[in-house]
């Protein structure tokens, strides 16, 4: 690994493979839906549901079209920094939760204070391979990776 004191970056893109997986359970979940014997009120309610979630999470955490949406990540001396379009580089502090596997990197933190957890999912095809495998080494095994950061 490399040294501490050594920043690391990565910054990724919208992942085909997760798209797919969203869109196909999306049909799944309409399906199921469709096929519930519900009352048309109760069944339009749940196709209603379906649709406004996909609406609110494909943008955030699939697409990465919103500008809360986050694409990067940033390791420094001070702490663990997640960006945004919105906000920019803001210190966040990563969740024991996380998880790094060679399929798929699950990034769970907190912004400031706030008592709310957010997660970010990496896949392997929205970063070039050394990249990921970076990513997953520094969470994996990263010092100080759940300290709290210091905005200092």
């Amino acid at each position: 690994m490399s040294s501490p004191s050594e920043p690391f970056t990565c910054r990724w893109r919208p992942s085909p493979r997760l798209l797919h997986a969203s869109l196909l359970l999306l049909a799944l979940a309409l399906l199921a839906s469709l096929s519930l014997a519900l009352p048309f009120p109760l069944k339009g309610l749940s196709l209603l549901a379906c649709v406004g979630y996909a609406a609110w999470s494909l943008p955030r955490h699939v697409l990465l079209s919103h500008p809360q949406a986050p694409t990067g990540l940033r390791h420094d001396s001070r702490g663990w920094w997640l960006y945004s379009r919105a906000r920019g580089w803001h210190p966040v502090q990563l969740c024991r939760d996380s998880i790094a596997l060679r399929g798929l990197v699950l990034v769970r933190y907190r912004v400031g204070g706030q008592g709310r957890v957010h997660s970010a999912c990496v896949m392997p095809d929205s970063l070039p391979a050394d990249a990921h495998r970076r990513l997953r080494v520094h969470l994996r095994f990263g010092r100080r990776r759940w300290a709290v950061p210091s905005s200092a």
